[in-house]
Parts: structure tokens; sequence; C-alpha cells
């Protein structure tokens, strides 16, 4: 198990959730390197998540979102091996200076692994004894490079996985072709996070794929592949929850954030 360190004063017992939210934690993958977009600080090339974006950070922005939410009870950030200390750099002041007394749930960082799949299963071992507590009811895990995310979606999302087992941002994908420059078929859709299921199913998920060498591409390939019988929602989305990828994205989404 990874350990993890808080990132604001640690909370003695989980803060009460409001009785119309589902209790749940979000995971904040920020262990991307940001080649494409060609992340520069002072010439130097850095993660894109830490790339500035108006007022803060771009990981900074997902942070807000999440612990505006209501019913979140834990935060965790996972960064990339030896990112630890930038990350919390980049973090510290933009949280509350004393969250247990504001209600504010806590922010705890996790080191993250080689891979995607990696960062998840060290950040839910964390979260395990939360969830065997029965303190979280759903775990979301978003990606630090999607700023724009909002309370509202992370609200809606964890809503539709606590009622369904499991939920996932989409938008229609428009505009596609195939390798022979065919239309693609229509219907089609994009797959967003963040990603959301019920906390105990997740866990179990995980620890199947781990005894069976398995690593999936994102959340749900997981999830559908070891939680059997379990339904995924689609809660719809817009394209202003990019990803940053590229250079230009990260001025759209300063632009998109002044225009909010």
């Amino acid at each position: 198990m990874s350990s993890s360190a808080p990132l604001s004063a640690p909370l003695s017992a989980p803060t009460s959730a409001p009785t119309s939210a589902p209790s749940s934690a979000i995971v904040i993958l920020a262990a991307g390197s940001g080649s494409r977009v060609g992340a520069q600080l002072d010439g130097v090339p850095v993660n894109k998540v830490l790339l500035p974006l108006l007022d803060a950070p771009v990981l900074v922005h997902s942070v807000r979102a999440a612990l505006a939410t209501p019913g979140v009870r834990r935060v965790v950030v996972v960064a990339r091996p030896g990112e630890e200390a930038q990350v919390t750099e980049a973090l510290v002041p933009h949280l509350p200076a004393d969250p247990e007394s504001s209600g504010t749930p806590e922010v705890a960082l996790v080191t993250g692994g080689a891979t995607r799949h990696a960062s998840e299963r060290a950040a839910l071992a964390t979260l395990t004894p939360w969830v065997a507590a029965g303190e979280i009811e759903v775990v979301a895990i978003h990606d630090g490079a999607r700023p724009l995310v909002g309370a509202a979606l992370f609200s809606a999302t964890v809503a539709a996985a606590a009622e369904h087992g499991g939920a996932i941002p989409v938008v229609p994908a428009t505009g596609l072709v195939t390798a022979d420059a065919r239309s693609a078929p229509t219907g089609l859709a994009g797959v967003q996070t963040p990603q959301a299921f019920r906390a105990g199913l997740l866990l179990a998920a995980y620890s199947r794929a781990e005894r069976e060498g398995f690593e999936g591409t994102d959340t749900a390939s997981c999830v559908e592949r070891w939680a059997e019988g379990v339904r995924i929602a689609a809660v719809p989305s817009t394209a202003r929850n990019l990803k940053v990828t590229f250079p230009e994205d990260v001025a759209l989404a300063a632009h998109l954030l002044r225009s909010s």
C-alpha cells in the first residue's frame, strides 16, 4: 500500500455529507508528462498540470471543483514519482489553511505508478480503510489535465454511479472518419472523466485485476472486465470539459474560464 501525505491538515474523522449527496472520494490524476503540449516553465520541461492557467496551475482548478462537490469526504491527488514536491508546492497556496474548522475535505498526496492503472491502484489503496468503514460510497477518478470539469459534473457523475453502479461523462463524437476516409458510424460518443463507481465494486475490480495481471486503459475498462453485471451510465457532458493536450488547449481553457 502506498502511503499518502496530507496537503491540508488531516481530519480526525470524515466530515458529514449532505443527506442528498452520496458520500464520495475524488481521485485526481496528476502523473502525466505533457510531452505533446510542450509544457515548460522558465525554459524547463514540466508536467502539463503544473502550467499556469489564469490564477492557478491547471491542476488546482480540478481540485477546487472537487472540494466544492457536495458529499465529498476526501480528495486524493496522485503525483508522478519524483514530482511530489512540485505538486505540493503548486497546490498548498490554494488550499484552505484550516480545513477541519471550515468543514473542507482533506486533500492527500499519493505517489503514482508507471502507468495510469498503477496510479489509480495507488490512490484506491489509500481509500480502502474509508471504504471498508462505510464512510465512502462512491469513488470518482478524474484526469487533472481536464481543468474545466466543474463541481456540477462531479456531482452528476457521482449521483449516477451511486444509482447505477458506475457512470462516465460522454459527448457526441462528430466529424470522425475511418482509416479509408469514409464517414464513421453515427451514434458514437467520446468518453471523458471523471469516471465514478460504487466504491466496493471498484476496489473489488482492481483487486481482481491485480491478481490477474490486468491493466485497463481507463477506470471503466477495468470495471467492465472484472465487475460482472455492473451498469455504467452515460452522463451528458460538453466539449468544455476539454483535456489539455496541445499548446492551444491552455489558451482555450483560459478563454473559457474568463467567459464563465
